[in-house]
Parts: structure tokens; C-alpha cells; sequence
């Protein structure tokens, strides 16, 4: 059992706020806060939101430092993380945190994609997918950490969305080409984002690519969801084609669940295939009956 504090870089209320959790239960987590003098207020669903100031008394009272990163990962494994999709809380925060570990310094560049993400008509292609990508390549590649190249196609893998299958993927490739070579990328990095981008129109990296395998694969990760997230996820994505009448669509997403039944491997790396596997043959399955 143990109590972990990410660094204060989330500002609010003229300071910045770290993060709290427990690796093992609430229970510890509300106790430990109590004993700390933590108010109520300040628990946020799965975490304690405390001020810069009171770190030092809380690591003097045993909590660990670790990096966001590591913190998010304790959280996940401890099976108490509420997952993004489920909050109503701006992202732009946790989102600008973890582009300025792989790009800092083009906040223009992050700023266009936040506003592509956040686009009125996206439902489930938003901020909270986004955030759940890059969450899935943190637990495929723990303790390592994923490819920056990786992170950047998961960033414009669904950058333009209009929901025309292919067409959107296609569209994000040679936005991502022409916006991270105006931004300095080497050629073939840039390639190799586009090209992983527009692996995502159909989910079939090829044998040795893990690259390929690790974004498919965070991508589909919520198939592996439990019920209730599956359903918002299929809810979801009804409002997300809401320009296709009824009857188009439950055609059109009768093929869609077929075509990722028959995907043999669904996932391509062994940690999604522990993690998502059985729940998404189940969730798949059951969609489809």
C-alpha cells in the first residue's frame, strides 16, 4: 500500500495543484488524507487535488513523488482510475502536459489540434478518445516509455474528422506531413507519423511492425471496456454519424463490428491481447446479436 503525488503543475486558485492517489483502495486514500488535514472538497472522484504548499508535510507523512506519468500507471493498476471519457472537466491541461514532453515549444501546433479535438460535432472522436489513446500506449509500454513518434500519430490519427472512413485517415496523414515539417521534424519522422496515421483506417500493421501494433492497438483498446463503457461508446459514436439515417447506420456498424470480429489478430501485441481481448470478443458479440 502506498500514497503517490504526481508534480504541481496543474494551476488554479493562484498556484499549482498535485495530484493524490493510493495504489491500493480508497479507503487508504480518505485516511491518509484525513490524518494530512486534506478537506473533502478536494477529493476529485479517484484522486485528492492539494496544493503545492502541503507537499512537503505529505512526503514527510509518507506519500511518494513520482512522475505524472507513473502516477497515472499506479492508478490504472489499482483499478480505481475513473476513465477520461467519464469526466466533465477541461482536458486541455492533462493534454498540454504531455505535448510538452514530446513536442514543447510549438504551443500554436497544440492549440490546432485541441481545437480539432474539441470540434461541436465529435462525440466520441473528442479530447476524452485522444486522452484514452495516449493512457492505452502509457500501460502497453510501461515501464518504457512509447515512441515519440507513436505519440504524435495517436495526436493526428483522427485530427480531421468528418466520418467518412479513409478519407478522415487520409486527411490527418498529410495534415500531420505538412504540419510537423513546418514545425522542424526530420523527413523521415514525419513519414513515419503519417504513415502510422494512416494505419488507423484499417487496423492491420504489418508482421514486425510494432510501431503499427502499438497505436492499433491503443486505438481499439476501448472495445475491451466493461459493459456499461461499451455502451457509451456505441452511443457515442451513433451521435458522431448522426447525418446517416437509422437504417444506414445499423448497416454500417453491423459491417464495422464484423470486419473487427474477423480481424485475426484484433490485437497485435501481447499486453492488449492480456489486457482488452477477451471483454472485446465479448463486447463485439454481444453488439452484434
Amino acid at each position: 500500500m502506498a500514497i503517490y503525488l504526481d508534480p504541481p503543475l496543474w494551476p488554479a486558485h493562484g498556484t499549482h495543484f498535485s495530484h493524490m492517489v493510493s495504489d491500493t483502495s480508497l479507503e487508504e486514500l480518505h485516511a491518509f488524507a484525513a490524518a494530512a488535514g486534506i478537506p473533502d472538497r478536494a477529493f476529485d472522484g479517484d484522486h485528492y487535488d492539494v496544493p503545492e504548499r502541503r507537499i512537503p508535510d505529505l512526503v514527510a507523512a509518507g506519500a511518494i513523488q513520482v512522475e505524472g506519468r507513473v502516477l497515472v500507471r499506479k492508478l490504472i493498476a489499482s483499478g480505481l482510475r475513473i476513465p477520461a471519457r467519464q469526466r466533465n472537466k477541461s482536458l486541455k491541461v492533462p493534454l498540454l502536459n504531455r505535448w510538452n514532453t514530446i513536442l514543447p515549444g510549438h504551443d500554436a501546433l497544440f492549440l490546432d489540434l485541441l481545437d480539432r479535438w474539441s470540434e461541436d460535432h465529435r462525440h466520441y472522436h473528442g479530447c476524452t478518445h485522444l486522452l484514452s489513446v495516449l493512457e492505452s500506449l502509457d500501460l502497453l509500454t510501461d515501464p518504457a516509455e512509447p515512441p515519440r513518434t507513436v505519440l504524435l500519430a495517436a495526436w493526428f490519427h483522427d485530427a480531421v474528422y468528418r466520418g467518412i472512413a479513409g478519407q478522415d485517415e487520409e486527411e490527418s496523414a498529410r495534415l500531420a506531413e505538412e504540419r510537423l515539417t513546418a514545425a522542424g521534424l526530420p523527413e523521415g519522422e514525419v513519414a513515419e507519423v503519417a504513415r502510422l496515421v494512416r494505419l488507423t483506417s484499417d487496423h492491420r500493421p504489418g508482421p514486425g511492425d510494432d510501431d503499427g501494433a502499438l497505436l492499433c492497438d491503443a486505438d481499439l483498446s476501448v472495445l475491451g471496456g466493461e459493459p456499461d463503457e461499451y455502451s457509451r461508446y456505441v452511443a457515442a459514436v451513433r451521435k458522431d454519424y448522426a447525418h446517416i439515417g437509422d437504417a444506414d447506420f445499423a448497416a454500417g456498424r453491423a459491417a464495422v463490428v464484423r470486419r473487427l470480429l474477423e480481424l485475426e489478430p484484433l490485437f497485435h501485441t501481447a499486453r492488449a491481447r492480456e489486457l482488452w481481448l477477451s471483454a472485446a470478443r465479448r463486447n463485439l458479440q454481444g453488439e452484434l446479436a
